[in-house]
């Protein structure tokens, strides 16, 4: 057997992928090497003994390297002047301080999830997470201890709300994909999501907080010692934070009604309100309309110095991030995705539980959690669609147990693993043992639920 059939051979790809994964962890974990450093020689490598012709090579490389610096680059840059401007107004303290005084000082990490809940709604992931690190930042800097009690809780709240509710892009893609209704599973996502969320990340970062003291990173977001004069009204703070939420979901809702014909014909007023509301125009013009509300408050030489002090940071953020977009690109590129769903879609396992198995097999490969769900989704279509005695209740649970299944198991191939190691000051070895677990605790209860509820429902 030549090189070139055996790098198409499902094994063999299976055994590349996971001496790739352990290389890592030899280099990160054991090795010291800086993990910019050490995703981009494994990529290398990955793609070398997976068969991607070598003339191949440096453009794969760069098409995953680049495709997640467009998308996260713009996104953390914009947000984290955004959460500078508002960390150095007072603003997060301000907002800080109203949701502990609503729910007292001992639900501090309940009201933060909460809030988190309610913005995850329509922002993604890790434009919600940066945008609302000041004030987990300044609620940890008033209370002390562990900042995994405050951040996981928050950190958990927007990840179940991007991976199991619409109008996210993976949960309606895969319900495009297995037809099932939007409006039920915007319903049965958040039955799920709710008590997902509780277990997995609140009470789950109860006890990280008790094995794991991580301090305030105040290179990235430092908390002011200092009183600020004349701070925010709670009202414009709150403004400010929900006028992305608001913007963005000019996106979302237009785009769920267009593709559900409830809107027929996509005119001019409707291509420019989803046009601003892109998550990227949405941030510029929030971060346009604060720079205007607190031109009253800091002088234009200072707003210019707050936006420059807030890029440099996170400079290691977008390059460690993007080099694991680069190993995720390449271990798409490489087939191995692919060849794994293909060989298990051909088991006799329960739909809802092949469709969990392929998603957590594509979660693990490539890193993606969008594109192992809606990989899935297209996959498992057929065999919905043949499926005559499934119910639109349980084509739903389908589409949750994939998203679970897209949720576990979050790792060095992921561009979420990084930007919360780097966002929280966490090295490679305790994101493993906190971020990594209650991803896969999310994802495996969310299962668990749909697939208990398939039963019954």
């Amino acid at each position: 057997m030549d090189f070139a059939s055996l790098a198409n051979h499902p094994g063999y790809l299976l055994g590349v992928a996971c001496c790739a994964v352990v290389g890592l962890l030899l280099l990160i974990v054991y090795l010291r090497l800086h993990a910019f450093i050490a995703l981009i020689l494994i990529s290398v490598l990955t793609a070398i003994f997976a068969g991607i012709p070598l003339a191949e090579l440096l453009p794969t490389l760069k098409s995953g390297f680049g495709g997640t610096l467009a998308s996260v680059a713009l996104l953390v840059g914009l947000g984290a002047m955004i959460g500078k401007i508002l960390e150095a107004s007072g603003g997060a303290q301000v907002l800080a301080d109203t949701l502990i005084n609503r729910f007292g000082a001992q639900r501090a990490p309940l009201a933060l999830g909460v809030a988190s809940l309610l913005f995850g709604f329509p922002i993604f992931f890790d434009v919600g997470l940066v945008v609302l690190m000041p004030i987990i930042l300044s609620v940890a800097y008033r209370f002390g201890g562990s900042l995994l009690v405050y951040a996981l809780p928050a950190a958990g709240a927007f990840a179940v709300m991007h991976a199991f509710v619409p109008p996210h892009p993976g949960p309606v893609a895969a319900a495009d994909f297995l037809q099932a209704d939007m409006g039920l599973l915007l319903l049965v996502g958040l039955v799920i999501a709710l008590p997902t969320w509780y277990l997995g990340a609140y009470l789950f970062g109860q006890y990280c907080a008790k094995k794991y003291h991580i301090k305030i990173d105040a290179s990235l977001f430092s908390p002011t010692k200092n009183v600020v004069q004349n701070p925010p009204s709670f009202a414009l703070v709150f403004t400010v934070l929900l006028l992305p939420v608001l913007l963005i979901s000019f996106n979302t809702v237009i785009n769920t009604l267009l593709k559900g014909n409830i809107i027929e014909q996509q005119n001019a007023l409707l291509s420019g309100l989803i046009l601003i509301g892109q998550t990227p125009i949405a941030l510029l013009i929030t971060l346009l309309a604060s720079l205007l509300i607190f031109s009253r408050q800091f002088s234009r030489q200072a707003l210019q110095n707050l936006c420059e002090q807030s890029l440099g940071p996170i400079c290691a953020v977008v390059l460690v991030t993007g080099a694991g977009g680069m190993f995720g690109g390449v271990l798409r590129a490489s087939g191995i995705g692919d060849a794994l769903a293909t060989a298990l879609t051909d088991t006799r396992l329960p739909i809802i539980v092949a469709a969990f198995v392929i998603s957590t097999c594509l979660r693990v490969a490539q890193g993606s959690a969008t594109v192992a769900l809606t990989t899935t989704a297209a996959l498992m279509s057929p065999v919905v669609a043949g499926a005559t005695h499934l119910t639109s209740i349980d084509a739903c649970l389908i589409v949750i147990a994939i998203a679970g299944g897209a949720t576990v198991l979050s790792h060095f191939n992921d561009s979420g693993f990084w930007l919360v190691s780097r966002l929280l000051n966490m090295d490679e070895k305790t994101t493993l043992k906190t971020w990594t677990v209650m991803e896969t605790l999310l994802g495996s209860i969310a299962f668990a639920i749909a697939a208990t509820l398939s039963l019954f429902l």
